[in-house]
């Protein structure tokens, strides 16, 4: 096997947006696939990136969430074989870490390199004039190919669309774990969801299958809010406010049992209008990151002991990739969890840019990249 060519989308510095270069990638070498990527979805968290709010290396190839088809593998590869279709996860599951062998591969110790790109060997397989380029969460589903740890795929079944295939490598189980398993949402419970994007637009899904009589959804925009009804939410909000208010009403004073946060920012304001609106004995989830010069959680303790209340962080919402993959992915083949409602357009990768400024302007749930085959 030799290096290739492949057009990608790098971050240089903040601010500066992704620029279009062609990078040489390397060969996989032990435990890699090298895949050609047939399609890319377009995560806010790529985009945390160009602003400066995401600690990363840089340059640095952008995009984890992403299928395809392996092009070729390294020696003692026992996953997938050349030829095969495969989502990616953002998190890779090894299967025998310890977080893994006991049911949280969304915490697998082979992810550690999540934001340099850099594989556990300390090399790495996107090369330009001699200088190294990392793939975001070690994976880089901004370029045409990339190479990956054999342990960040899952094989793909052969009647699901690459570019539903690609969502379901982060947004999809981020939005819908963080109802289901991280918050552990209920039959009956009432459940409001802090932004409805392409991440909580899936926690909207996972609260309403759960069984949530109350899915409350705030966005200031009016386009999410309305999309938001057709993925399950029952009563919608432009601002916190009058959600607490409605919320208060409908509760009986109870308040909410959980509140999930899934905004483009998590914010000082937010977190503590979510405690607020948490009733006795609930739980605030987190999944959104915050700006990287802001702490956001600032809450007096009285506030948690009084009501017993529970804030925590939830990380791919609390997923098992190799289980959670193709039991949401069966989901939408039932008819049960709508995944082609989410993509709004569709992009090339030399339109990454247009697809980061619509989002930024509200205009998509979620983009995606489909790359030229």
């Amino acid at each position: 096997m030799t290096t290739l060519t492949s057009h990608a989308a790098v971050a240089y510095a903040p601010k500066e947006g992704w620029q279009l270069v062609d990078l040489q990638l390397d060969a996989p070498k032990e435990h890699e696939v090298r895949i050609k990527f047939a399609a890319s979805g377009l995560c806010h968290s790529d985009h945390h990136i160009t602003v400066g709010d995401a600690p990363v290396r840089l340059p640095i190839v952008g995009g984890h969430e992403g299928a395809g088809i392996v092009e070729s593998v390294g020696p003692n590869v026992g996953r997938v074989k050349p030829g095969d279709r495969v989502v990616c996860s953002y998190i890779p599951a090894c299967g025998a870490c310890r977080p893994c062998s006991t049911g949280h591969q969304n915490m697998c110790v082979k992810g550690l390199n999540a934001g340099t790109g850099m594989f556990l060997d300390g090399t790495y397989r996107f090369h330009k004039d001699g200088d190294d380029y990392g793939g975001f969460c070690s994976l880089g589903t901004f370029s045409e190919y990339a190479v990956v740890s054999e342990w960040a795929v899952v094989p793909l079944a052969d009647d699901i669309p690459f570019e539903i295939a690609s969502l379901v490598g982060c947004g999809v189980p981020t939005g819908w774990g963080s109802a289901v398993y991280a918050a552990g949402v209920r039959a009956g419970d009432t459940a409001v969801i802090f932004g409805a994007g392409g991440v909580g637009s899936n926690a909207v899904q996972g609260a309403r299958f759960a069984g949530a009589k109350n899915v409350i959804v705030i966005d200031p925009v009016k386009f999410k809010r309305e999309n938001a009804l057709e993925f399950g939410a029952t009563h919608t909000f432009g601002g916190a406010e009058e959600a607490h208010e409605f919320v208060v009403a409908h509760t009986w004073g109870q308040l909410a049992d959980h509140v999930i946060l899934t905004p483009d920012a998590v914010t000082e304001e937010m977190v503590g209008a979510a405690v607020a609106m948490t009733g006795k004995g609930g739980k605030v989830t987190i999944t959104a990151v915050g700006h990287i010069d802001e702490k956001a959680v600032h809450v007096h303790a009285g506030m948690l002991i009084g009501y017993q209340r529970q804030i925590r962080g939830a990380l791919f919402g609390d997923c098992n990739p190799l289980f959670d993959i193709p039991n949401l992915l069966g989901l939408y083949r039932s008819g049960d969890l709508k995944l082609d409602e989410l993509i709004t357009r569709s992009y090339s990768l030399d339109e990454v840019n247009d697809a980061y400024r619509d989002l930024t302007e509200g205009k998509n749930i979620r983009g995606i990249i489909v790359h030229e085959q």
